[in-house]
């Protein structure tokens, strides 16, 4: 994980946190936000409108019950209208719901010196790349992706296995599709399942 001492205070970047769901991303971007807060930056954090699980829309959440303070917005120029001059740190979590244009707002963010923080998941429930988030992974001077357990196998699990009445949802499946354990299982590779363009959805 980062170290702060890395880089020039004085200087802008930008640090991506990925990986799947159930993986900590929503935790580790916490826990960097309060780091920042200690050390006694001025922060803000920003999630996207769309993820109202466990505390509501005003706050991130992780899986394990922690949470902190977010304004709710539904597109990255709604981000760049409420960053204070001063503000020294900016957090977004679940990016990738903001669209393309979440990535020119984290590069000038980052150009006028603020240290950026952005978590979201980078593959969507058919394993493939999802919204802005392999745009963020390339331009980010740091990158960390972070990995649940398998529910089938117990290996690293790098996949979203999305399920509708306890099958893989249809490849034709809306993209988007909020949701939480009763609709998402973390699963490796081998273990993902998705039925081809022309199946139905599978019984396993």
């Amino acid at each position: 994980m980062i170290s702060d001492l890395h880089f020039n205070r004085s200087g802008g970047w930008i640090e991506v946190i990925c990986g799947v769901m159930f993986s900590g991303k929503s935790e580790e971007l916490i826990r960097r936000v309060r780091r920042a807060i200690i050390a006694r930056r001025k922060v803000q954090i920003f999630k996207s409108h769309l993820d109202e699980r466990y505390s509501g829309i005003y706050h991130i959440s992780s899986h394990d019950g922690r949470t902190a303070e977010a304004v709710p917005v539904d597109t990255p120029d709604q981000i760049a209208r409420q960053v204070a001059d001063d503000t020294q740190v900016v957090a977004i979590d679940e990016a990738q719901f903001l669209g393309t244009s979440v990535v020119p707002l984290v590069t000038s963010l980052a150009d006028r010196g603020v240290r950026v923080i952005v978590a979201g998941t980078d593959t969507d429930f058919r394993g493939e790349p999802f919204g802005a988030m392999p745009q963020l992974l390339a331009i980010a001077e740091v990158v960390d992706k972070l990995h649940a357990i398998c529910v089938k196998c117990g290996n690293p699990a790098s996949r979203n296995q999305r399920l509708i009445a306890g099958r893989p949802a249809r490849y034709d499946s809306p993209t988007i599709m909020v949701g939480s354990a009763e609709t998402y299982e973390a699963r490796c590779r081998s273990c993902h399942s998705v039925p081809r363009k022309d199946e139905e959805q599978l019984v396993l």
